[in-house]
């Protein structure tokens, strides 16, 4: 089971770029009506994948990363493996469809 991380500027480097595991990163914010919707399906994927890393930005938060991903509308779902990017998508998705974002 995996466990879901608040990515930061300052774990950026650490949780993302060298992860042994690839990782699904959630741009969202909270006051985004889609990102509330495909939230919980980020969570189930969590929690039903120890092979992923998942990891949550707060684009109010952290606009550095946001800017950096290029996010220019949320929620946007990033594949990152072996430090760069494989995938991204933008809007709510099906848990298939996210799935498949990390299958390179």
């Amino acid at each position: 089971m995996s466990k879901i991380l608040h990515i930061t500027k300052d774990n950026f480097e650490t949780e993302v770029i060298k992860s042994d595991k690839p990782v699904l990163l959630d741009f969202w914010a909270s006051w985004c009506g889609p990102c509330k919707m495909v939230s919980p399906i980020v969570d189930q994927i969590a929690n039903e994948n120890s092979s992923i890393k998942v990891g949550k930005v707060n684009i109010d938060e952290e606009s550095e990363l946001a800017q950096t991903f290029r996010v220019m509308s949320i929620p946007t779902l990033v594949a990152v493996k072996d430090g760069k990017v494989i995938n991204s998508t933008v809007g709510v998705q099906p848990k298939q469809n996210i799935l498949k974002l990390l299958a390179e």
